[in-house]
């Protein structure tokens, strides 16, 4: 999600932008808080990121296998905005290995996109998939995005306008395979499932050099977004309390433990 709100949001909430609000399930709410969490009703969820143990080199194949059998389903859910009900079905599993950060999502959704080939580039206007991290515990925190074709977007700092993009040379170490290939396209509709299998090594925490993953006490929430395809979305895996669409706000990060 960019980190400014999209005009279509504000005409939405406007009113120029017609939406139904038939379709919100009292599933929205999440372990008895509303769907809208007031700033002084702050749930913040709690993670334990395993640590896998493998001597020898990790490909990205290897990486899937081994996530895949140690590491327990966790799932984005969370409906912060009634104004955009729609809700695909996403779940995830994290752990890490040696010094590398392994990630997986597993997606059903009605439509998807993968327009953005550009790295760095507006790959939240995709069906996408986020991971966003403070290794600090301060405001600044790295915002890794990836549309449904693997293509990723990263930047660090605090919220708002004064994020530093990460060198795409960088980047180019993140190992990523999309079960919908890497090949962009325009939306399709009709019912879609599909992975997207991640491996960060800790080089991309720039910002963080001497980082240790074993024992670190990390913010983080997990996002799916989609911003102009045919049902916008933005699900969350720990609840946001802001009005409007919002994912950079680490204040609403929850708690990750790297055993």
């Amino acid at each position: 999600m960019k980190t400014h709100r999209r005009s279509f949001i504000k005409n939405t909430i406007a009113g120029s932008v017609s939406v139904s609000l038939s379709g919100i399930l009292p599933g929205l709410i999440l372990a008895g808080c509303h769907s809208k969490t007031s700033s002084n009703q702050k749930i913040m969820k709690k993670l334990i990121i395993k640590e896998i143990h493998h001597k020898g080199v990790i490909d990205l194949e290897l990486a899937e296998e081994l996530l895949e059998n140690n590491s327990e389903l966790q799932f984005i859910e969370t409906i912060n905005w009634p104004e955009f009900p729609y809700k695909p079905e996403v779940k995830f599993k994290m752990a890490y290995c040696q010094d590398h950060i392994l990630l997986k999502y597993y997606v059903t959704e009605e439509s998807i996109r993968a327009k953005e080939t550009r790295v760095n580039g507006d790959v939240y206007k995709d069906s996408c998939v986020e991971f966003f991290i403070s290794t600090n515990g301060n405001d600044t925190y790295y915002n890794f995005e990836f549309n449904c074709i693997g293509i990723p977007h990263v930047g660090y700092g605090p919220a708002g306008a004064n994020r530093a993009l990460t060198d795409p040379a960088i980047l180019k170490l993140i190992k990523i395979r999309s079960s919908l290939g890497n090949q962009p396209f325009d939306e399709k509709t009709g019912g879609h499932q599909w992975e997207l299998m991640i491996v960060i090594p800790k080089e991309c925490l720039t910002y963080d050099k001497d980082i240790v993953l074993k024992g670190l006490k990390a913010n983080a929430n997990f996002y799916k977004c989609g911003d102009e395809t045919s049902k916008p979305h933005f699900v969350t895996w720990n609840p946001i309390g802001t009005e409007t669409p919002d994912y950079h706000q680490p204040a609403y990060f929850g708690e990750l433990s790297f055993e």
